[in-house]
């Protein structure tokens, strides 16, 4: 299996990498980043958005005794990017004494569970904090080894190795990562040195600051997919952005000299658009999934749980119904255990296979299941088919999944519906723009969009022409779905002008003009 990781960090206001196994796309990572309003901004300017990893010395704001539970407020300025709160959630209990916390209290905590809908972070005061090759567990007596080191005498050499460095640290714990094995106990010790000594800065910095304020902010989208993902399986990695490919030649020369050299990739057209993830990514919000076959799969997300139905369509290619509809099922369990990975989706998920008679084949479609989870780096514990015929599992939950990041609840029908979020395609439009501008050297543009997605992209006409060196125009129409937009002119300014107003004049009371 071909391993490639391709990174789209070259529109600073958002950073998308992506993991591509023989050429599918199988997982995405996408960041906003936005300044204390909310709003877009490059990411070298914001440091507003909490995010996962993140630690913060905050203070109590409310106690809810009847879950031992308490609110903090993390910052004066970070807020959630998806709910737009500052305030996160952690349970009294995790305290070392509970009955201490009060409103006012301060705690030095870590963002363990990103917002989510209309729900605030989670954050705890058990910190801890990963490095290339190791977890160091302040304050704690904690010493493990991955689970996903399977040979035994590496766990048990890694495991000596682990309460040696307990030992000798007396009041931190450590965790050995899966990317440990087989590393010397130098690299171990070097790695394990570079996390204390940021632990010894987080600290010094608590000493010196008042709550509520971050005290350290996890690495960057791309710097955790390399931390947490690169290993020698990865064959190629691919990078558009200048800065952001040195930051990872520096990584991968320290940490991972076996991998890879990593490219530059600096073509005209979008990095995703090149190597066809983007419209990928498109598909993977959309509720139906087609399969080669013919088959499909209908993905229903809700708050409690997701549900996967799996029809056999247009499939009938076996000899007998029942080889038909094993083999859509178990063509049917490798699309799911993608999905899973690729929608980022966790908690609690129903699987209502085709029906099947035989407990042979019942059998044969959850080894196969289960082999295709296995190479998921979130833990999927499957359950038995019911009586019902369904299938029961969990999947630990990283990070928000993808539709949440991508849609937010449609404003003209509520929770029924859902849209593509404003940031989305704020950013999707200034990609296209980019493109444009590198193909040709017009003065001015005309870009038509729909009245939402238009009023939203007026706030960044000065900076993006600023970025561009070119006039943009944006027009929004009624007349366009949400997210639908189109070049409609390029050249010089006067023409873009006259442009624009006769297509204002044309279409009386449908047609806003946006412009610097």
């Amino acid at each position: 299996m071909t391993v490639k990781i391709i990174a789209d960090l070259r529109e600073h206001e958002q950073s998308r990498v992506a993991l591509l196994e023989d050429g599918k796309l199988t997982e995405i990572f996408i960041e906003f980043n936005c300044n204390e309003d909310g709003m877009l901004s490059p990411r070298e300017k914001s440091s507003s958005s909490i995010r996962e990893g993140d630690i913060f010395k905050a203070r109590v704001e409310t106690l809810v005794p009847a879950i031992s539970a308490a609110f903090v407020k993390l910052s004066r300025k970070t807020r959630s990017t998806v709910t737009g709160a500052n305030n996160a959630f952690m349970y009294v209990s995790e305290m070392q004494d509970p009955s201490a916390v009060k409103p006012g209290h301060e705690v030095i905590v870590q963002v363990i569970r990103n917002a989510r809908k209309n729900k605030a972070p989670r954050v705890t005061p058990r910190i801890s904090i990963p490095g290339r090759w190791l977890v160091l567990v302040p304050n704690s007596d904690e010493v493990g080894v991955s689970h996903r080191i399977s040979d035994p005498n590496e766990r048990k050499r890694l495991k000596v190795l682990a309460e040696t460095l307990k030992s000798e640290m007396h009041n931190h714990g450590v965790i050995i990562r899966t990317a440990a094995e087989n590393i010397t106990e130098e690299y171990l010790r070097a790695d394990l040195q570079s996390l204390l000594e940021l632990w010894k800065e987080i600290s010094r910095k608590a000493d010196n600051t008042q709550a509520p304020c971050m005290l350290y902010r996890d690495i960057g989208t791309l710097g955790r997919v390399l931390r947490d993902e690169i290993s020698g399986k990865i064959d190629e990695i691919i990078i558009d952005d200048p800065d952001e490919f040195l930051n990872a030649q520096n990584f991968i020369d320290t940490f991972c000299p076996e991998c890879p050299d990593v490219k530059l990739y600096d073509g005209v057209t979008p990095i995703f658009e090149y190597f066809g993830i983007e419209d990928e990514i498109r598909k993977a919000v959309d509720k139906k999934v087609w399969l080669k076959s013919g088959a499909y799969l209908i993905i229903e997300q809700t708050e409690a749980l997701t549900v996967i139905d799996v029809n056999t369509g247009k499939f009938t290619s076996e000899p007998d119904m029942r080889h038909t509809v094993l083999s859509t099922n178990k063509e049917a369990a490798e699309e799911i255990s993608r999905q899973l990975r690729l929608r980022a989706i966790g908690g609690i998920i129903v699987v209502d296979f085709v029906d099947m008679d035989c407990e042979e084949d019942k059998h044969e479609l959850l080894q196969h299941f289960q082999k295709f989870l296995s190479h998921d780096r979130m833990k999927a514990r499957v359950f038995s088919i019911t009586r019902l015929g369904l299938v029961e599992l969990t999947r630990k939950r990283e990070r928000p999944d993808l539709k949440s990041v991508l849609t937010r609840s449609c404003p003209l029908c509520g929770d029924n519906g859902f849209v593509e979020r404003e940031e989305s395609i704020a950013i999707s439009v200034k990609r296209f723009i980019r493109k444009i501008t590198g193909a040709n050297n017009a003065e001015a543009f005309l870009i038509q969009t729909d009245n939402y997605s238009a009023q939203y992209i007026c706030h960044y006409l000065d900076e993006w022409e600023s970025e561009f060196g070119r006039k943009i125009f944006i027009a929004g129409t009624e007349d366009f779905t949400r997210g639908k937009y189109r070049l409609d002119f390029q050249g010089n300014i006067s023409d873009a002008e006259r442009t624009a107003r006769d297509l204002r004049q044309s279409n009386k009371g449908k047609v806003i003009i946006y412009k610097t």
